[in-house]
């Protein structure tokens, strides 16, 4: 899973918006960890401290895309078909972290869920995502 994750921060490294982003994925027991290292340009409100639910949402997109990635086979990211995000809390300005579980891959399509926190309470979710990617290669 190594050589993937590296496969992966290559691909992460060529990809305009996830370099704006600053998105990191590490290996943590076995699982991805994508990180969102706080840039004051993410701020939506800042009257509140709050970032901004299209960047938590970006975020959540390709954390999931990722895992899509390492589950797989596929020498390119996965193309979303549909994607519904959950803002259950305002994100505050500080790092964010998101992990992704696939629950199924298939031949043609990939149905994962993937949610991100803040801090050291992994319970306390701030924006969820259940997304289906296209995987077959010839589309």
């Amino acid at each position: 899973m190594t050589e993937r994750l590296d496969e992966l921060t290559a691909f992460l490294d060529r990809t305009p918006f996830a370099r704006f982003l600053g998105m990191q994925c590490e290996l943590q027991d076995g699982e991805m960890i994508a990180t969102l290292p706080f840039q004051e340009k993410f701020l939506g409100n800042r009257a509140i401290n709050a970032l901004h639910g299209g960047c938590t949402g970006a975020f959540l997109e390709l954390t999931a895309m990722a895992e899509v990635f390492l589950q797989s086979e596929m020498q390119r990211p996965a193309k979303p078909i549909n994607i519904t995000i959950d803002y259950l809390r305002s994100a505050k300005g500080e790092d964010l972290f998101a992990s992704a579980v696939v629950h199924k891959l298939g031949r043609r399509m990939a149905s994962v869920r993937a949610e991100a926190w803040q801090g050291e309470d992994r319970k306390k979710i701030v924006t969820a995502l259940q997304a289906h990617f296209l995987v077959a290669e010839d589309s």
